[in-house]
C-alpha cells in the first residue's frame, strides 16, 4: 500500500547525522546502539520499503459518553532483502491507523540474518534461516527451520507475508499456542526472524 511521503526534517541528532551523510549503510546505524525514533531515517537508509497490511480490526470500547470504536492496524515493512520491521497502530480512522503503524514499523526495523542451515541443501545462499530460531507473542510460539532450496514458504499466508518481506524463500515453520490471531502469529514470526540475529555462531555475531 503506498502513501505519499512528507519531506523529511530531521529532529533528533542520529536524524541530523544521518541527513549529513555520516552513515553509510543502515547497518552501521544498527551497531551504533543509538534510538532510532524518527521514520525519515529508516526511508534515507532503506529506500525501497514494502509496507503490508496484514489485518485492521475494529475495536469498541464502552464510555461514560456511550460507545467509542478505534480500528487496529498490524503492518509489516521489509526490503525483501533482509530488512523487517513490525508496527501497529490505532485511530478512529482506518488510514491515520495504517499510517501510525508503517511508521512503527519503520522504528522496529531489524536486520535478518539468512543463510542456508538444511543439511540437506548446503548451496551457501542466503534463501533460508541459518539456523533453528524460536519466537513467541502471547500464548503463540513459532519455529523456523531451514529448508533446502525449492520447498519455498511452508506456513500459511500470514506467514509466507511477513517471511517474504524478510527475503525468506524456503522455510519449514511449526506453530503451537491457543489464541493463533493474526497480530500474535505475525509478532511470534517477526520475533523468531530478530532471533537470527542474535545468535552467535562460531564466537561471531
Amino acid at each position: 500500500m503506498a502513501y505519499e511521503q512528507e519531506e523529511w526534517f530531521p529532529i533528533t541528532g542520529l536524524g541530523r547525522k544521518v541527513m549529513a551523510g555520516d552513515f553509510a549503510s543502515f547497518d552501521e546505524i544498527l551497531a551504533s546502539g543509538y534510538p532510532i525514533k524518527e521514520a525519515g531515517i529508516v526511508d534515507t537508509m532503506l529506500p525501497n520499503l514494502v509496507d503490508e497490511v496484514l489485518c485492521i480490526d475494529m475495536m469498541q470500547r464502552m464510555t461514560d459518553s456511550g460507545r467509542r470504536i478505534k480500528f487496529r492496524a498490524v503492518v509489516v515493512v521489509g526490503n525483501k532483502d533482509g530488512y523487517l520491521g513490525f508496527g501497529q497502530g490505532r485511530d478512529v480512522q482506518v488510514g491515520t491507523a495504517i499510517k501510525k503503524a508503517i511508521v512503527n514499523a519503520k522504528l522496529s526495523m531489524i536486520k535478518v540474518r539468512r543463510g542456508c542451515g538444511s543439511w540437506e541443501c548446503g548451496c551457501g545462499q542466503n534463501h533460508s534461516v541459518p539456523m533453528e530460531v524460536i519466537g513467541k507473542a502471547g500464548s503463540v510460539a513459532v519455529t523456523l527451520k531451514p529448508a533446502p532450496k525449492g520447498i519455498g514458504l511452508v506456513t500459511g499466508d500470514v506467514g509466507k507475508k511477513v517471511l517474504a518481506l524478510a527475503g525468506i524463500r524456503d522455510v519449514w515453520v511449526n506453530t503451537s499456542g491457543n489464541t493463533r490471531t493474526t497480530l500474535n502469529f505475525a509478532k511470534a514470526t517477526y520475533n523468531a526472524l530478530r532471533e537470527t540475529n542474535l545468535v552467535r555462531i562460531g564466537g561471531r555475531k
